[in-house]
């Protein structure tokens, strides 16, 4: 055995949950996702996903994806810098730009491969990266890729963050990185304070608008158009796995900052395109955000009664703004027990533990789509608040 499997071979940690029984990773689905899915031969409420507005089963979106790959085949065969640009790419790319409020938008394979392309090329030696410390790990590589100084803030603390600021140099170039809504805890970013200060300390505000999207702002445009701030924000960036019932990211600015972005971000042009299918399924997925607002006014409902619900029963869930609701567990064994307890009663949740989230905070991550109904809701709430209970983490 040589020194790297050696190394490899003494991480045993998924083992250890695998023998109690516990192990919450890599759980197979086979059926479509909704709000109802079958895993082990049984029916079980899925509260995991990210699909919000409830699209990865539309009918328009599954015959448009199969359109285009009749039309343009299964794959693009290359890059977007060689020959892999559809001129549906394009069309997604402008269509993307007016739906966010920008002059262009760049679209990628994933959207992962936006913060990890996108980052390293708009600062470099000299320069600042200032991040919230619960940043999503795609911005968190993103900024390891930079030869640029990185500096963290504590979480949603404008305090901190104007403290970093004022460690910079004022002449150099100081890009702020934040998500717009925290994948984990719910809650959102303080745009107005981070433009204020921007604006004080002559800084660039880069947003991740992955859950915000469909979710937040005027059609689901965003956390930037629901404070009204998109023209203050320079750059943002935002994927289609989400509310846009696809896979891919896309990364929208002035036409300055694409144009640099779309000849030197490695991700972009050293990847294969996003196939046809995927593109077409996120160009009609973007078709009905703009035509059925009806769609986010059902999301919102639901999440404020499931919302009022969770905190009537007790439960912990921190500062959430959104339809992500995290139920604090603060205890990495008994979050992976009650995700266990809770998907043998018929409920999906995901379990949350470091890295993704500090020691002392780890949670289960329940999430809501348009589709889900109150009754949906209601049962898993009473499942939920049962599991809790068992553990004592309710009184």
């Amino acid at each position: 055995m040589g020194l790297l499997q050696e190394k490899l071979s003494k991480f045993r940690l998924p083992q250890r949950f695998m023998e109690q029984g516990v192990y919450p990773y890599f759980r197979e689905i086979d059926s479509h996702q909704d709000t109802e899915v079958i895993m082990d031969g049984k029916k079980v409420l899925m509260f995991g996903s990210n699909s919000y507005m409830g699209l990865t089963y539309d009918k328009r979106i599954i015959d448009a994806a199969i359109k285009a790959t009749e039309k343009y085949g299964t794959g693009c065969a290359g890059s977007r810098l060689l020959n892999g640009t559809l001129d549906i790419h394009v069309q997604l790319e402008k269509e993307l730009a007016k739906f966010i409020g920008k002059d262009e938008a760049l679209c990628f394979s994933t959207g992962f491969t936006v913060n990890e392309g996108v980052i390293p090329q708009l600062v470099g030696r000299g320069d600042y990266i200032i991040c919230d410390d619960r940043d999503h790990a795609s911005i968190v590589d993103g900024r390891r890729l930079s030869f640029a100084t990185q500096l963290k803030y504590k979480h949603n603390d404008m305090e901190a963050l104007e403290k970093e600021l004022q460690k910079c140099e004022p002449d150099a170039i100081k890009l702020i990185v934040v998500d717009s809504v925290f994948s984990m805890e719910g809650d959102l970013a303080n745009l107005p304070e981070i433009i204020r200060l921007k604006k004080k300390y002559n800084a660039t505000v880069y947003v991740d608008e992955a859950h915000g999207v469909g979710v937040f702002g005027k059609n689901g445009r965003g956390v930037c158009d629901h404070f009204g701030l998109t023209d203050e924000v320079d750059i943002i960036m935002g994927t289609f796995s989400k509310s846009l019932a696809s896979i891919g990211g896309f990364v929208a600015a002035d036409k300055d900052t694409i144009n640099w972005l779309r000849h030197n971000a490695r991700s972009y042009i050293f990847q294969a395109s996003s196939t046809p299918a995927a593109t077409a399924a996120a160009i009609e997925a973007l078709h009905i955000l703009e035509t059925e607002p009806e769609r986010q006014e059902r999301l919102w409902e639901i999440t404020n009664y499931a919302l009022k619900r969770f905190r009537e029963c007790g439960f912990e869930i921190g500062e959430t703004e959104s339809p992500i609701i995290p139920l604090y567990v603060r205890d990495t064994d008994k979050t992976f027990l009650v995700t266990k307890m809770a998907f043998d009663e018929g409920v999906f949740i995901n379990p949350v533990i470091p890295p993704a989230c500090a020691p002392q905070d780890t949670l289960v991550r329940f999430a809501l789509m348009a589709t889900h109904t109150k009754e949906q809701i209601d049962f898993a709430i009473d499942k939920l608040l049962k599991c809790f209970k068992e553990l004592d983490l309710i009184k």
